[in-house]
């Protein structure tokens, strides 16, 4: 039997057929508001189910709930407030109880608001209860702070899904269920990355594998850092691994459309949320998960499920320690596993796996896989 979605049911506002021609009809004599790159994955998500239970974006009453409690209501938890801003002006000219048509960056009419509520909120205090700080050299600060002062909330109908690169890997949670229950797929992990997988993480995975049926490497394509190394790369990086290092009747890659918050513990279990209405049963969370420079400690999103009830979550947690390859047991391994100490470890800083990708260099063996390091070095080599 399949996991439930969270909350229990599976959302979907995608409109199609006759409602959706009646939807664009509809949106001609409406007000209209244009939406950033973030917003539009934020309701693409909603719409196909991503962020189940919520149906559109959420109410001061939610809103202050979640950050506050970690809940949406009794036992739902939720970490992290989905919120559409605009200006003053903007909100000034939309009645609570009437619609307003989105277009998204692309300049394509995306969805139709049912505006339930219009309200504000001090923006540090978001900041401060979703990221932990309110320091503007925080991404997901940096990008909260000037937006525009009032939240619309209400729910939503989606007249177009967001494409992305690798389309044909952007398989919505209805499609992974599906293939999960087609490959007889009872157990299954879910790997959070938006980068790609080096030995460590590979380790990690197969560790997972052991006691599941099948693993899903579940990149994250939303938006990103400007640094982060671009969803292309990724992909072939992904592909290359997969063809050669794992079982093929055991692993699947499939997109996570979802943009990175860099909130740390909150998002790991927004990460793991998203992957149980999904329809994984199991979800990875390594070291530092959805981190960002020294804002968190090293295994705060392990702790933060120590915060839930067991079982509340509804999908089962696995926490990794730091994996590196060991030089004493000549394998991948961590601290639990193996003897010896830090000079019998061998792991890479980013930095400086990122220098010897400029310069031409393979990292080691017991970093990357060299189908993997090759990739790199022609998209470093390409940059400079």
């Amino acid at each position: 039997m399949a996991i439930p979605p969270h909350g229990g049911e599976l959302v979907d506002r995608l409109l199609t057929g006759d409602a959706r021609d009646a939807a664009k009809e509809k949106a001609r004599g409406l007000p209209k508001i244009t939406v950033d790159t973030y917003a539009a994955f934020d309701i693409d998500g909603i719409a196909k189910g991503l962020f189940s239970p919520l149906t559109g974006f959420m109410n001061e009453a939610d809103t202050r709930r979640v950050l506050d409690t970690m809940y949406l209501r009794d036992g739902v938890p939720w970490t992290i407030p989905l919120l559409l801003a605009v200006s003053q002006d903007v909100a000034d000219g939309l009645e609570v109880g009437g619609d307003v048509a989105i277009e998204d960056d692309l300049g394509d009419l995306l969805a139709i608001l049912h505006v339930a509520e219009k309200f504000t909120m001090d923006h540090g205090e978001i900041c401060e209860k979703v990221y932990g700080t309110r320091d503007e050299s925080h991404p997901g600060v940096a990008y909260t702070m000037p937006l525009g002062p009032v939240f619309l909330a209400g729910e939503l109908d989606v007249l177009k899904t967001r494409a992305v690169e690798f389309e044909e890997y952007n398989r919505p949670p209805k499609a992974t269920r599906a293939a999960f229950e087609e490959r007889g797929w009872k157990r299954i992990v879910a790997f959070q990355t938006r980068n790609p997988i080096h030995r460590a993480h590979e380790y990690l995975t197969k560790c997972a594998l052991e006691i599941c049926d099948g693993l899903l490497i579940h990149p994250l394509m939303g938006t990103t850092k400007k640094d982060d190394i671009p969803g292309v790369v990724r992909m072939h990086c992904y592909q290359a691994l997969m063809e050669k290092y794992y079982a093929p009747d055991h692993v699947m890659l499939s997109l996570m459309p979802v943009n990175m918050r860099y909130a740390g513990p909150k998002e790991a279990i927004m990460h793991s949320i998203v992957r149980k209405n999904y329809g994984c049963t199991h979800f990875i969370v390594g070291r530092d998960h959805a981190g960002v420079g020294d804002f968190y400690g090293t295994y705060d999103a392990h702790y933060i499920f120590d915060k839930f009830e067991p079982g509340e979550m509804g999908i089962t947690p696995l926490f990794f320690d730091h994996a590196f390859y060991s030089k004493v047991t000549d394998g991948m391994a961590s601290k639990k596993t193996c003897p010896g100490g830090a000079e019998d470890h061998i792991f890479l800083s980013g930095t400086k796996v990122r220098e010897m990708l400029k310069r031409g260099e393979m990292p080691p063996p017991e970093f990357t896989r060299p189908e993997v390091a090759q990739i790199l070095i022609e998209w470093a080599q390409s940059e400079d």
